[in-house]
């Protein structure tokens, strides 16, 4: 699993790798045991492709350099582990910017989007109507092949994708921050790195 980056002015700009701790409680609870990788492509690409790994998982946190970012390494790290696990057919899944990474990847451009900032948003996600968290100022209101949307949300925002032939998929929703977590989510992250290979 990916990490954000943190800069710390104070001293002396020192570039960090972090994670939200609430991921590893979600991922146990998921029968997954996570491994952080750094935000340095070469060796995320080698960590993927050698040892036995049940899929990626990109997590969210800092805005591409595209749209602002201050994290180079990070979108170099994501990109190379996107190219890598569709290479490889190494299930991925990508969260809040995750899912930006993905539609970037895929040329699909991101807009500024108002009101996807708040801790309850109702979606219809396979017919059913459940209640996620949305904590994000960036997103498409579109996709391209190979991916296709799978939820849509408010004002036409692509809140989830699946990738047409491999097993990629993204959701702008944050589940290790529900709390308790959902049984959806679990369900889903379980299905998609455990039981569709």
């Amino acid at each position: 699993m990916t990490q954000r980056v943190t800069v710390d002015h104070d001293h002396g700009g020192v570039h960090s790798d972090v994670l939200d701790q609430r991921w590893y409680a979600f991922l146990r609870e998921c029968g997954l045991l996570p491994v952080p990788l750094p935000n340095d492509a070469d060796t995320a690409v080698r960590t993927v492709a050698e040892l036995p790994v049940d899929g990626v998982l990109i997590t969210g946190g800092n805005d591409l350099v595209d749209y602002g970012g201050d994290a180079p390494e990070r979108d170099a790290t994501e990109a190379a582990l996107v190219a890598t696990a569709l290479r490889c057919d190494v299930p991925l899944l990508g969260v809040c910017r995750g899912m930006q990474v993905l539609q970037h990847f895929f040329g699909v451009p991101l807009e500024r989007v108002a009101g996807h900032v708040t801790a309850r948003q109702t979606l219809t996600v396979d017919g059913r109507r459940r209640v996620v968290n949305s904590y994000h100022n960036w997103a498409a209101t579109s996709t391209a092949r190979p991916l296709r949307p799978w939820v849509v949300g408010p004002d036409e925002v692509v809140k989830a994708v699946r990738h047409d032939t491999a097993p990629v998929l993204g959701i702008m929703w944050h589940p290790e921050r529900i709390t308790p977590f959902a049984d959806e989510d679990r369900c889903l992250f379980r299905r998609h790195f455990l039981e569709e290979r």
